[in-house]
């Protein structure tokens, strides 16, 4: 039975939008946040714990399976494995090589990690949204927790913490492979100098750093908006099933074509994610005379 049943709509919007969080609370103390309130409580320092085992486990996943893979891999007639892991590399490279131009062998195995993991992440969205939190609330009740006061959000991207740490990590190979290239005279000359020369100087440092920032907050918030908005989605259809048989079966319907054309919005946005750090590093890696 739905947890909807038994929630009012807020409550229920509100459960599935609570992270499972740990972390010190003023009054609590260490421990699990209990409430929403209390999660918010703990401040900057607490640790979502269901995004960490969510991602990490997604990334084990891949990782382990791209390796068996490979140990595996003949150079007779392939598996089927074989041949969807090679279609995957084989598209990832036709998209390196039309958007980097320099010579870096490690740009391409970061743009296969970043798209299928990304892709398995966001992936997650297509679950039923009760279904996991369901299992776990029950799960944790054997051992005296209130179901209602156990959270758990299964998609890693819905999360702004997961995608502003995966940005600001493109950001920082960014910037080290941009002092690398070009020196750190050339760094800082392309942020003083351009576009406007050295009498343009204020301004210049202005819009290249607005342009500089403005990448891994552009890739931070165009990834989880779109994974929070599905979510959010997923989860207003979910209210329905409450609202008698006709809404149950309207629901079904919403919610298999929103399904459908939520797999071409996580193919889409790992995809970008994906090519714009590509294009991010092309950049870094270009000098100007």
């Amino acid at each position: 039975m739905s947890t909807a049943e038994t929630l009012t709509s807020q409550a229920y919007i509100q459960h599935h939008l609570t992270q499972m969080t740990l972390g010190v609370h003023p009054e609590q103390g260490f421990g699990f946040a209990h409430s929403a309130k209390e999660a918010a409580e703990m401040g900057f320092w607490a640790l979502n714990i269901d995004t960490m085992f969510f991602s990490i486990l997604l990334g084990w996943l891949v990782f382990s399976f791209f390796r068996k893979v490979a140990e595996r891999a003949t150079a007779g007639v392939p598996d089927g494995a074989q041949n969807f892991v090679e279609a995957i590399v084989d598209l990832i490279d036709e998209n390196v090589r039309g958007s980097f131009s320099g010579k870096n062998p490690m740009v391409a195995p970061l743009a296969l990690t970043i798209f299928v993991w990304v892709f398995l992440m966001n992936a997650m969205d297509l679950l039923p949204v009760d279904l996991l939190p369901w299992l776990f609330g029950q799960f944790m009740s054997l051992f005296g927790a209130n179901p209602h006061h156990v959270f758990l959000r299964v998609v890693p991207t819905a999360d702004p913490n997961t995608t502003f740490a995966m940005a600001l990590m493109v950001f920082f190979t960014v910037l080290y492979y941009s002092v690398k290239m070009k020196g750190v005279g050339g760094f800082l000359g392309e942020l003083t100098l351009q576009p406007f020369g050295v009498w343009g100087m204020p301004a210049n440092i202005i819009l290249e750093g607005i342009s500089l920032l403005s990448k891994p907050v552009s890739l931070a918030l165009r990834l989880f908006g779109n994974m929070y908005a599905g979510e959010m989605i997923f989860i207003l259809i979910a209210l329905m099933y409450s609202g008698g048989t006709v809404m149950a079966v309207s629901a079904g319907g919403l919610q298999f074509v929103w399904a459908v054309f939520h797999i071409l919005i996580i193919t889409l946005q790992a995809f970008i994610f994906m090519v714009l750090t590509v294009v991010y590093l092309d950049m870094a890696h270009q000098t100007h005379h």
